[in-house]
C-alpha cells in the first residue's frame, strides 16, 4: 500500500467516523451518559491501539513506538484541556444536552487547525532547525506556567476573538435551543454559538502546546497527525466521562505541566542528547501514572 493510499483512507476513516457521530449519534437534545460515553472512549482507545498495530506492521517497530508516544502526549494534554472547556460550560451555563454539539463542531475545527499547525510546524522545524529550540523554550515556559497556576481563574468573557465578534454580529439574550443562529430581523447569533467560539480559540492555545510536544516525538507527518487526530476525536466522548470526576484528578495538571518540561528540555538539548522514545514513552506514562495515583491517594489535598 503506498503512502498516499495510506493518507486516503485514514481520512475516509475520520470523515466516517465524523459522519455517523453527527448523523446517527448526535439527536437534537440528547445529554450524552456516562455509560455511553465510557463505551466511546474504549473504543477510540481501542481504535487507537489497532491502528498503533497496523503502523507496527506497515512502518516497523521505531514508527510504531513513535506513534503511541505523539498518542499518550496528545491524550495527556487534551484531558487538561477538559478541565477548561468544563470551565468554559459552567461560566456560560450550557446544559448537557447541548454541550454535545458544542464539542463535536469544536472538535472538527481543531482537526483543521492541528493539521495546519502540523504541516507548518513540520516545514518550519526543516527549513530552519533552530525553530526546534523555540518550541522547546516554548514548552519549558508552558510547563511552568501550567505548574503555578491551573484554570479556575479564567475568564472566557474577556477572550478578544469573542469582544470583536459581538462588535459584528447582533447575539440573542436567551439560548435557542441546540441552534448556533436563528433569524429575528436579521440574522442573530445565539449564546450558543459564542461558547463555540470560546472553545475553539482556546484549543487554539492549547494546540501551541500539544503540536510542537508530538514534534519533539517525530518529525514524520502521517505518524504526527495520525496520533493528533486520534487524541482529538476521543476528547468529546473523555469529556464526558471525566466532566463528572474532575475533582479525582487534582494531581494531574502537576503530572502535566512535568510532561511539557521534559519534553521542552528534550528539543532544546536534541542535538547534544538523543533520548530513544521508548525511554520517553515510558517515562511520561509514569509521570502520569504517579500524578493520578497521588489524586487518588490524596483526595482532600486540593481542598487543604
Amino acid at each position: 500500500m503506498s503512502q498516499s493510499l495510506f493518507w486516503i483512507l485514514f481520512n475516509l476513516f475520520v470523515l466516517g467516523m465524523l459522519a455517523l457521530d453527527l448523523g446517527l449519534l448526535q439527536r437534537p437534545g440528547h445529554a450524552v451518559k456516562f455509560r455511553e460515553a465510557v463505551g466511546w472512549s474504549l473504543t477510540w482507545i481501542a481504535l487507537a491501539i489497532g491502528f498503533a498495530a497496523l503502523v507496527y506492521f506497515r512502518y516497523g517497530h521505531a514508527t510504531a513506538v513513535e506513534f503511541t508516544t505523539g498518542y499518550l502526549v496528545e491524550l495527556s494534554l487534551s484531558v487538561d484541556n477538559l478541565f477548561v472547556f468544563l470551565l468554559i460550560f459552567r461560566y456560560f451555563r450550557v446544559s448537557l444536552a447541548h454541550q454535545h454539539k458544542v464539542l463535536f463542531w469544536g472538535i472538527v475545527g481543531a482537526l483543521v487547525m492541528r493539521a495546519v499547525f502540523i504541516v507548518a510546524g513540520i516545514a518550519l522545524i526543516r527549513r530552519f532547525h533552530w525553530i526546534i529550540y523555540l518550541f522547546g523554550v516554548l514548552l519549558i515556559y508552558s510547563g511552568i506556567k501550567l505548574f503555578r497556576q491551573h484554570g479556575e481563574g479564567m475568564e472566557p468573557d474577556r477572550n478578544p476573538v469573542l469582544r470583536i465578534f459581538r462588535r459584528w454580529l447582533p447575539v440573542t439574550t436567551d439560548y435557542e435551543g441546540d441552534e448556533f443562529f436563528v433569524r429575528r430581523a436579521g440574522l442573530y447569533a445565539t449564546p450558543l454559538f459564542l461558547v463555540l467560539v470560546v472553545v475553539e480559540t482556546t484549543d487554539l492555545v492549547f494546540a501551541t502546546d500539544s503540536i510542537p510536544a508530538v514534534l519533539a516525538i517525530t518529525l514524520k507527518p502521517f505518524i504526527v497527525y495520525t496520533s493528533n487526530v486520534f487524541a482529538v476525536l476521543g476528547l468529546r466522548s473523555m469529556y464526558f466521562v471525566l466532566a463528572s470526576m474532575m475533582e479525582l484528578f487534582h494531581y494531574l495538571h502537576y503530572g502535566l505541566a512535568v510532561v511539557l518540561v521534559l519534553i521542552g528540555a528534550k528539543m532544546v538539548a536534541s542535538d547534544v542528547l538523543q533520548v530513544p522514545t521508548v525511554v520517553t514513552l515510558a517515562v511520561l506514562a509514569g509521570i502520569l501514572l504517579v500524578s493520578v495515583l497521588a489524586s487518588l491517594l490524596y483526595p482532600q489535598a486540593r481542598e487543604q
